[in-house]
């Protein structure tokens, strides 16, 4: 049953997509985070869907799409520097065979964010994206909160439809993605245009929000505890009433922390401190390992170098009467359990600082667009919210990129890429609508000294960009009359 109801959607998305190949792009991102191909039993599995898809969205985008509105950012070409950069560690990777697996994946998201910002040239255009990843991300996070109320949750062992326990039906990677986009989701709740934001809307966003809080519960994934804590600070600061938003987070945490499993708790306690904790003494082990290997190899091993490491780990704990017990292992290939460290170790000192620049160049651009539209209202009120919302998920994302090795992974560049497409939109039309009387009045006036017409205003087109509305003039005060013929400007 459930093949079925996957090859009808993925057929019907097809349908659709023809007449409108923007979904193309849409679908290739649906693919991307549920994986239905992963879901299917028989015939699906069998079907290079994601490929299709991705080979498709170029396609359409070549043959429908405005080349008018064609861009290239400076964020775009880092990521055609990391890629290449990618390409050659690769070619000289430590283990060549398990470095070609991830390239497989790794390139397909790359290119894919390089790709993605140019077809976001308008508003419907970039909440579509945004509504397929909000609803795609809900396949996973719906289905694993339903289980977590039912008592079916556990640290490995919530079954998230797959039992497959990687990409991001893993426990702690799928914990940081559903908290690092709740901060979209209430932004659509308030924001949206395609679905309006009504109380349908409101409800089932909200629903999706807990659901989302719940994975972490479920997976009972340190990660995803900590990235909560880090988006209840970044929300305070985007809260209007502040003191009220203090007041319903404590009680939220009065409520929900006498009803947490005790396994919950009892893993939570661990992250006060390391060395009775294998898991964690292993990673500390590992990061130190990095930081020697790439003295001697300053240019990274290539993907899963960590298959090289040899490890002793040092542990103690404390017994029932007092005495501090200490325990020294030994171990091998364990992975980095950090996004930044497995930078460092796989693509070198070149490749962490290429990492660490296209990403905090994102966040720093997201800070400029908030500050310098966050007074804007009426048609513009909705970009300083989302340039904050995007910022917000960015940054989650990044702190649960400490504890889980998901540098490369497919969904943060999809958000780079909304980041750069909304950048280049902002620049293009919505800086156009603010009122310069300098420049208007010289862009108005044509070079016999006549002033043209205004153009009427048109709705905006799901495939056409977004209407020039600085030759209408200043969005406020009196039209102003044309000039007759002959007289002097």
């Amino acid at each position: 049953m459930r093949d079925i109801f996957l090859i009808v959607f993925m057929l019907g998305l097809i349908v659709l997509a023809m007449r409108r190949p923007f979904l193309f792009v849409c679908g290739y991102i649906y693919i991307d985070i549920v994986s239905p191909q992963r879901l299917a039993f028989y015939l699906l599995s069998s079907i290079p869907i994601s490929l299709i898809f991705f080979i498709a969205a170029f396609v359409g985008w070549a043959i429908n799409d405005n080349k008018k509105e064609l861009v290239f950012s400076a964020r775009q070409i880092m990521l055609i520097i990391l890629l290449l950069w990618c390409a050659i560690t690769t070619w000289n990777a430590v283990f060549f065979t398990q470095a070609m697996i991830k390239w497989d994946w790794v390139w397909k998201a790359l290119v894919f964010a390089i790709f993605l910002p140019m077809t976001l040239y308008t508003r419907q255009r970039i909440e579509t994206v945004l509504i397929f990843m909000i609803i795609s991300l809900s396949a996973i996070t719906v289905v694993g909160g339903l289980k977590t109320l039912a008592g079916g949750g556990g640290y490995g062992t919530l079954n998230l439809m797959v039992s497959n326990n990687s990409g991001l039906y893993e426990g702690s990677i799928i914990s940081a993605v559903a908290i690092c986009m709740i901060p979209l989701i209430l932004w659509y709740s308030k924001y949206g245009t395609i679905f309006p934001p009504n109380l349908l809307t409101r409800l089932y966003c909200y629903a999706l929000v807990f659901a989302n809080l719940l994975i972490p519960i479920g997976t009972q994934a340190r990660t995803g505890l900590v990235c909560i804590a880090f988006m209840i600070l970044l929300e305070l600061r985007a809260a209007k009433h502040r003191m009220r938003y203090i007041a319903i987070v404590a009680a939220a945490a009065i409520i929900a922390i006498p009803l947490m499993p005790s396994s919950f708790n009892s893993r939570m306690e661990t992250i006060a401190g390391y060395h009775g904790d294998a898991s964690a003494s292993t990673r500390i082990a590992v990061w130190k390992w990095t930081l020697d290997y790439v003295k001697e190899h300053p240019f990274g091993g290539g993907f899963d170098v960590y298959l090289a490491n040899k490890l002793t780990i040092n542990m103690s704990y404390r017994t029932a009467d007092g005495t501090t017990v200490n325990v020294q292992g030994y171990d091998q290939g364990r992975a980095f359990h950090n996004s930044y460290f497995e930078m460092l170790g796989e693509q070198g000192y070149f490749g962490i600082v290429l990492f660490l620049l296209i990403h905090l160049t994102g966040i720093i651009r997201m800070e400029f667009i908030r500050r310098t539209y966050r007074k804007s209202v009426g048609d513009d009120e909705w970009v300083s919210p989302l340039a904050a919302s995007l910022q917000h998920a960015h940054l989650i994302y990044l702190l649960g990129a400490s504890f889980v090795g998901i540098a490369l992974q497919p969904f943060i560049y999809l958000i780079v890429a909304v980041e750069i497409g909304f950048d280049v939109y902002v620049q293009r039309h919505i800086r156009r609508r603010a009122w310069n009387p300098f420049r208007v009045r010289k862009s108005r006036q044509s070079p016999d000294g006549q002033y043209p017409p205004v153009p009427d205003e048109e709705e905006d087109d799901f495939d056409e960009p977004e209407p020039e509305r600085s030759a209408a003039g200043p969005r406020w005060g009196r039209k102003a009359v044309p000039k007759p013929a002959g007289r002097p400007s």
